[in-house]
Parts: C-alpha cells; structure tokens; sequence
C-alpha cells in the first residue's frame, strides 16, 4: 500500500539512534584515558560520552585542556582506524528496514552526526544504508570545524537542498539533547528516541518521543488510506 510522510525529508542522528556502537567505543576510551592518566568510564557512564562530539567531551568528562582534548582525539581516532569503523557496531532493531522504507515512499534522508564523517560513511555502508540516503553528512576529522549538532543540522540540510530535496518541513531523529537543542537552532523539529545513551529529561523540547521503532514509524509515515 503506497505510504506518505508528514515530513519533505528526515535526518538521522547515528550514534544511539541507528547504530549501537558502545562496546567499541567503551574499549577505545578505555584504552585513551588509561593511556592520558585518566580513570576510563563504566558503561552505565557512556551516556556521558555517546552523542556530543569526543573533543568536547573530553574537556568536559575528565578536565582536559582544548590541547589535550585535541590530543586524545587523535590518539583515539587511531585506535578506531585501526579496528575498523564498523567493529562491534550492530543496528538497533527495526531502524534499517525503517530507513530503507522511508526512502521507498519517496522522502529524501540524511545522516546529522557529530561524528567524523569518514566513520558515519564506512557505517552506512556497511549496513548497506548508503543506497536510501540523499546526504550522509558527518563531523569534520578534527571534530572542531563542523561538529556542533546545531552545524550538522544546517549542512545536511544544505546538501539536502543542493540534490534537489524539499527541505520546507524537516525533521530530525536523534536521541541526546544536543539533537534537541541543535534542531531547534534551525526550527527542525526532533523526534526523540528512547533506546539510545540518554537521561530521562533530555527528550524535554523534542516534538515527540518514542520508546521503540513501531511507535516511531507511525510519525514518519502512514499509509496513503490514513489521509
């Protein structure tokens, strides 16, 4: 059955929001804070790390300078590079079929990650996702000349515009508030999903939240009969 969206187009968060990636990062940071003298999070700790881009966070988690950050970044995209980007990384459940099916209906998506870009590529095409996507649009490598939500969001929007997409009623997925607050910078609204890194209060602002990918379907598209 021919299926719309309320949306001319969607954007992706990706850490949390289609790929769990915790147990390589847990290990990377693992190993970095362990190398720079610090003590490396718990899992329960990740939610600290997972969404907001790395050189802010380690400034932020563990007290290091801009310089140091900029260090440990380096030292951690290494260890990433060398186990490969897609390592340990799995699909949450029902987010692949979901995107792929989105693209179907004929909406244009885009990934919106805080992520190096290089990574959010190998990852797309990894899990063969590449193919329903008009943009995948990531951080830049330094993680400090694009990697602010609120400059993901306005990127992916201008690739999106620049193939030719309908970018008049975005909106945005994610699971973090810096979705949240980085969507509302350019009036996107943020469906917020909860199976990602996240506290409670951080889907406070968000236009919806959603506890699984059913739940989630049903704001992204209804069938043609439900109109």
């Amino acid at each position: 059955m021919p299926r719309r969206s309320p949306w001319t187009c969607v954007l992706w968060d990706v850490d949390g929001t289609i790929v769990d990636a915790s147990d390589g990062i847990l290990r990377r940071l693992t190993v970095t804070l362990e190398h720079f003298g610090r003590r490396p999070p718990t899992r329960a700790e990740l939610v600290h790390w997972i969404g907001p881009p790395m050189y802010e966070s380690f400034q932020v988690n563990v007290g290091m300078t801009p310089d140091e950050a900029s260090e440990a970044v380096a030292f951690y995209r290494v260890l990433g590079k060398k186990d490969g980007y897609t390592t340990g990384a799995k699909l949450f459940d029902g987010v692949g079929e979901l995107i792929r099916d989105v693209a179907a209906a004929g909406i244009p998506e885009a990934t919106a990650s805080s992520k190096p870009e290089i990574q959010v590529a190998a990852l797309m095409d990894h899990f063969d996702l590449s193919p329903s996507l008009t943009a995948v649009v990531g951080a830049t490598p330094d993680e400090k000349t694009l990697s602010a939500k609120a400059d993901i969001v306005a990127e992916a929007l201008r690739r999106l515009q620049a193939a030719g997409a309908d970018t008049s009623r975005p909106v945005l997925v994610g699971d973090r508030h810096h979705d949240v607050e980085g969507g509302a910078v350019h009036g996107v609204p943020v469906i917020f999903v909860r199976w990602g890194f996240s506290w409670p209060h951080e889907a406070d602002g968000a236009q919806a939240a959603v506890d699984d990918v059913d739940q989630l379907r049903r704001l992204l598209l209804v069938e043609e009969t439900d109109a």
